[in-house]
């Protein structure tokens, strides 16, 4: 969460208690600067404060002020007051505006409002206990929405505001001007629509004349309020720690490359830091399942529980340092406010590829999962640029791809360092992400040709002042985002690496038996060779399953590409979830391998994989083929269904899955026939 518009793009819900046997439902809404809505994030705050949400109706608002610029706060403040909705104020940033010099009278500001303000640091849980406190007696009614209006409001459209009032006889007066403004907007019923605008023709009501009469008087009004309650020092008497470190940060040369050398360290710490974890992670389940395959007698109970279960849950929990360190280092570079600065960097490129500053928070979000980052894309007010970032952002590699890339790095690229230091392998990983974000926007400026949207475009972002991160704040991200991977991805995986061990295992009765007798009867002949023949049988009786008949009927499209059967079911696999190709591979090769191969990691098995005729599978030209296929690939049906809800349409979707498909197998079939 953030206290800046943009962070939160849709409701957030949860419970509170606020002593005395009283529970609050707490609502946290989008951030907005005023009750004229222009991005999709903050229709979802107007809809609610209007009492326009057919889920939430607000019975207490609590209203976040930066203390630090409370002149452009106050404007919204101001509004909900007029709405008559209780409100409490909780005034944050104290430490901030203390420092730039501004002291606030916070009782002289609470007899100015009307309303209750309670000065809460929830960095360090200060003014916590008394925020609950206050809201406690709001709910109680002993603190209530001011009688007065904060402005005047009889002075705007008076006629036209009684009219509508004629019809919403409980709604404020100046609730009366937005449903006259924003009515379209509104489920009102088409008899109720069709009066309003009968009135609005009556009285030759004007949206933007009202607007701007009532800006420029609550304005007035929140300048007598502050000459009387803060005292600000001379703007020019002092520059800030974040005004001196945007120098260096936003350098227009030296900031991009300072940039560069964020993103390389961030993946090369990924690498560095998860590489214990994961060899420890995949040592004890390498020995687990040793151990077991030694105890447990064999039979189909044995063979699901080391092949189905422990192979698919091993696929899924090696993963875990890395998608761990990937979200604490991103929520690192939010926490701090570094973020927010990478999208001011960025403009300028981006609008030469259709897009703004303001796609790059999405597009950097899709690096952790496309699906909240296609959904913060309502804060782009442009409905072209806003198209044009969902189009692409699947683009950008999630965390999803992270057990894909690692696994084929691992294989096919050397461990080695350049220049003494710099890992080889955290190179290529890092050149995957980049070439994600350099194709989304060479995608991006062919495909704003062919979207006929035109509206002028404003890049206005609030930077936020660099701040220490907050460590509990990075651990919990970790660990939640962990449990989120294990939980829900790890959901798919393992009844995926089932029914893919069901249908590994099991083929045409007839074709099997012959298998397995022709086999028995070369082992008895050759006791000397019996895991030799042991392990062609194993093979022979999963090309013959009907996983194998599915994968050896894909095969001739992917063979180009150099991609055997096995790569081909978990291809199909891969469109529930990306990173469900690894515990794919994992059940493929764990049946494959038989007893044996329960003493091996997955790494080592798809190692010495080979060919029918004795060649690798996994060469340094199908690995590249295989990474670029899923850099480009659009397989997750989680992210098609957030396009098709965020765009309305069936349209898109589909478009995104044709192109990226057809990107993904084109680019594939150059890099292999180049390489090989």
């Amino acid at each position: 969460m953030g206290n800046f518009p943009g962070v939160t793009v849709d409701k957030k819900t949860g419970i509170s208690d606020l002593g005395s046997d009283l529970h609050a439902n707490v609502i946290d809404l989008p951030g907005t600067y005023s009750l004229y809505p222009k991005r999709g994030d903050e229709w979802v705050t107007y809809k609610v404060l209007l009492q326009q949400d057919g889920e939430v109706r607000p019975d207490i608002l609590v209203l976040l002020v930066d203390a630090s610029n409370l002149k452009r706060n106050l404007l919204f403040c101001s509004q909900i007051i007029d709405l008559k909705i209780p409100i409490v104020i909780a005034l944050t940033m104290m430490d901030l505006a203390n420092k730039k010099g501004i002291e606030i009278d916070i009782n002289g500001l609470e007899r100015e409002l009307g309303i209750p303000i309670v000065s809460v640091n929830p960095r360090k849980n200060k003014g916590i206990a008394q925020l609950k406190r206050v809201i406690a007696q709001t709910a109680h009614q002993l603190h209530q929405a001011p009688v007065r209006d904060f402005i005047p409001n009889k002075s705007l459209a008076t006629e036209a505001v009684q009219d509508v009032k004629g019809f919403f006889p409980q709604i404020s007066d100046y609730t009366a001007i937005h449903y006259l403004i924003n009515h379209e907007h509104f489920d009102f019923r088409k008899d109720v629509q069709d009066k309003i605008e009968n009135i609005e023709s009556a009285h030759a009501f004007n949206h933007t004349k009202v607007q701007a009469e009532e800006i420029m008087q609550r304005y007035s009004r929140i300048k007598q309020i502050i000459q009387h309650t803060v005292s600000e020092p001379d703007p020019l008497q002092k520059t800030l720690f974040t005004e001196r470190l945007d120098n260096i940060l936003l350098h227009r040369r030296w900031g991009y490359l300072i940039l560069v050398v964020v993103l390389f360290l961030l993946f090369q710490s990924v690498f560095w830091l998860a590489q214990f974890p994961m060899d420890g992670i995949d040592w004890t389940f390498t020995q687990v399942r040793g151990w077991l395959s030694n105890v447990l007698p064999e039979g189909w109970f044995s063979n699901i529980l080391l092949n189905g279960l422990l192979a698919g849950l091993s696929g899924i929990i090696v993963f875990v340092p890395q998608i761990m360190i990937l979200f604490g280092l991103i929520t690192l570079l939010e926490d701090t406010g570094y973020m927010a600065r990478i999208s001011f960097l960025t403009d300028k490129l981006m609008r030469k590829a259709g897009l703004n500053g303001k796609s790059v928070m999405p597009m950097i979000s899709g690096f952790a999962c496309a699906v909240p980052a296609i959904m913060s894309a309502r804060s782009i007010e442009n409905r072209k640029e806003r198209l044009l970032t969902i189009l692409i952002t699947p683009l950008m590699s999630c965390s999803a791809r992270l057990p894909v890339y690692t696994i084929i790095v691992s294989i096919v690229i050397p461990k080695k360092d350049l220049l003494g230091f710099i890992s080889l392998q955290a190179l290529v990983m890092m050149g995957l992400y980049v070439l994600g974000l350099v194709m989304g926007l060479i995608v991006s400026w062919v495909a704003k040709r062919f979207i006929k949207l035109k509206e002028k475009s404003f890049f206005i972002l609030e930077l936020p002042v660099y701040r220490a991160p907050r460590w509990k704040n990075v651990i919990v991200t970790m660990i939640t985002k962990a449990k989120i991977f294990v939980t829900d991805a790890g959901r798919i995986i393992i009844i995926i690496s089932l029914i893919l061990w069901t249908l590994s295992s099991f083929g045409p009765g007839q074709e099997m038996a012959s298998i397995r007798q022709e086999y028995q009867q070369k082992i008895e002949a050759n006791a000397n060779v019996a895991d030799q023949l042991t392990r062609e049988k194993n093979a022979a009786l999963l090309q013959h399953s009907y996983a194998g008949i599915l994968g050896r009927t894909l095969e001739p499209v992917i063979r180009p590409l150099g991609y055997d059967w096995k790569i081909g079911i978990a291809l199909i696999t891969s469109f529930a979830a990306r990173e469900v190709f690894v515990g794919t591979m994992a059940t493929l090769y764990s049946v494959e391998g038989g007893k044996n191969a329960n003493r091996q990691t997955l790494r080592q098995k798809m190692e010495s994989a080979t060919r029918p005729g004795g060649a690798k599978v996994y060469t340094l030209a199908t690995g590249i083929s295989l990474m670029l296929f899923y850099a480009f690939a659009m397989q997750c049906m989680s992210t098609l269904a957030v396009v098709k809800r965020e765009t309305r349409s069936w349209k898109w979707p589909l478009i995104q899955l044709v192109y990226m498909t057809g990107l993904a197998y084109c680019i594939s079939l150059i890099a292999y026939q180049l390489l090989k």
